[in-house]
């Protein structure tokens, strides 16, 4: 399964979010296990970095990037993703370049804490509870 993770999802793995950490957490380790490909957008990168480096210093930011860098998938974020999400009816023009790139890099799901933000994706959009509860799933029908 090939699933974009939502920015939401990988700063509360990153910041140590309560109470959304140790979902998180577990999504980065089965992504670490291989038991999914987790994906991530450039612009989530940047915005990784960004809110890191305003609340924990510069280190932990770059710290961060490395993280990214070595643990997901990059999808790129270019002008034809930027046309496409801006030309969506949602107002979150961030959410709308996470569908687009998500849809065009043809992956399997979107995961994020906020589901209602991302109703007019075309892919099923997950919480990572639903994320968690399908990798099990698939882990029990494989080892029966």
């Amino acid at each position: 399964m090939r699933v974009l993770l939502d920015t939401n999802v990988v700063l509360d793995a990153l910041l140590g979010r309560e109470p959304w950490k140790d979902d998180a957490d577990a999504i980065l380790q089965a992504s670490r296990e291989s038991k999914f490909s987790a994906y991530v957008t450039s612009l989530s990168v940047a915005n990784l970095f960004y809110i890191r480096r305003r609340l924990m210093g510069l280190e932990k930011a770059q710290s961060g990037v490395r993280q990214c860098l070595d643990g997901f998938e990059i999808l790129p974020v270019d002008r034809r993703i930027l046309e496409a999400a801006i030309a969506m009816p949602s107002s979150d023009f961030e959410d709308n370049i996470q569908m687009v790139a998500a849809v065009e890099a043809a992956l399997d799901a979107v995961v994020t804490r906020n589901p209602a933000d991302f109703a007019a994706c075309t892919l099923p959009v997950l919480t990572p509870q639903l994320l968690l509860a399908k990798l099990a799933d698939e882990v029990n029908a494989n080892n029966p």
